[in-house]
């Protein structure tokens, strides 16, 4: 049984004590790759591979516990990632905007990114690391389960001097009108 917040959607899993191990052990994690591999591309990329994985097995329990039904446009998709995964998952709501007309890339906005919650910068020569590319990766796996590909990545980053944490969206595929309409 789901617990849902004042809104109706999904409480988030973690309890405060359980994200701030949560985060202390994924710090612990970036810092062991940092060790094993020489370069930030590496890392990088095994972040996202890792995220990756998770979001291909997460997206089955986000919808059992969320009860969305299918989402009729990106930008509907880009408002539940945020607006019920984060908060789901991490208890947080980034917001959405919409980067073009084309209507196939978003921006999700953190004010607050809990991963880096006790991280004050980088590691010393590591400028080029994404910190929380897992986060990146675990959309990207959900999004391609549900047959959605998209790139996703980092535009802005806290931990790199940006105002604030912003992950782009893309949308690789254009939504089948015929596909979605009501039979």
């Amino acid at each position: 049984m789901a617990v849902r917040d004042d809104a109706g959607a999904p409480s988030s899993h973690l309890t405060s004590g359980s994200r701030e191990f949560f985060v202390l052990t994924y710090g612990a994690l970036v810092a062991q790759l940092c060790k094993d591999h020489e370069t930030d591309e590496d890392v990088n990329k095994y972040l996202d591979q890792m995220g990756y994985n998770i979001g291909v097995r997460l997206v089955e329990d986000f919808l059992a516990r969320s009860n969305i039904k299918k989402c009729r446009s990106y930008n509907e998709t880009a408002d539940i990632i945020a607006k019920v995964a984060f908060k789901m998952y991490l208890g947080i709501t980034p917001s959405v905007t919409c980067s073009k007309e084309s209507g196939n890339e978003f921006s999700l906005v953190l004010e607050k990114n809990p991963l880096i919650e006790f991280v004050e910068e980088l590691p010393a020569g590591r400028s080029s690391l994404c910190y929380c590319n897992l986060l990146c990766g675990a959309i990207r796996g959900a999004l391609e389960m549900i047959h959605l590909p998209a790139d996703v990545q980092f535009i802005q980053d806290r931990l790199k001097g940006g105002d604030v944490t912003e992950i782009g969206i893309t949308f690789l595929r254009k939504i089948d009108d015929k596909k979605t309409k009501k039979k």
